[in-house]
């Protein structure tokens, strides 16, 4: 007679497709709790597989973190950054792009974004991924700035609209993550 109480047994996969499933569960995880909820003992419950498992896959945690860290916000920044419209001018893309980020859909990465400043200080694999991608934020932001002044006569000989792309592109970004920070806690209006 089988015992019904046991736990069934993980099913085997081919160590590509099971390494897919810890990431995969592992961004699950990161966007439902946050990084700090990112454990070995986590990521395994989440998987249903062991925590020896997990480890096998993924031996140095802080750099497991890291990683879900860059899955998490690339993905984002890639999908926020193919939405300018070359078609619209920059004010309206750079308020689209603004109030997409600040969208409440997307709390579960400002909370990845903001756990990532405070874990990143303590773990250098992921404080080196968070200044990689806010560098190629700026780098982003910077580029379609800088394509619009081009495209728009006005704004390369109106002194009053002269923009400068780098420096526009830090104030955007502390803007949008001072504003992300504060609708965590509902302080934004």
């Amino acid at each position: 007679m089988k015992n019904a109480s046991r736990a069934a047994e993980p099913r085997r996969l081919p160590p590509e497709e099971r390494e897919r499933s810890i990431v995969r569960g592992a961004v699950t995880l990161a966007t439902e709790s946050g990084l700090e909820a990112l454990t070995v003992r986590a990521v395994a419950a989440r998987v249903g597989v062991t925590p020896a498992l997990v480890a096998h896959y993924r031996p140095v945690m802080e750099s497991f973190v890291a990683e879900i860290f860059t899955t998490i916000v690339a993905a984002e920044r890639e999908e926020v950054i193919a939405s300018y419209d070359s078609d619209v001018d920059l004010r309206t893309n750079l308020l689209r792009l603004i109030e997409t980020l600040l969208d409440d859909s997307r709390d579960d990465v400002a909370m990845v974004w903001v756990q990532s400043w405070a874990l990143g200080a303590r773990n250098e694999a992921l404080g080196i991924r968070v200044r990689a991608e806010m560098d190629l934020w700026h780098s982003a932001l910077e580029d379609l700035i800088a394509r619009a002044i081009a495209d728009d006569p006005a704004m390369q000989t109106d002194p009053a609209m002269q923009i400068d792309p780098d420096s526009s592109a830090w104030m955007l970004l502390a803007m949008v993550d001072g504003m992300s920070a504060h609708s965590l806690v509902h302080w934004a209006p």
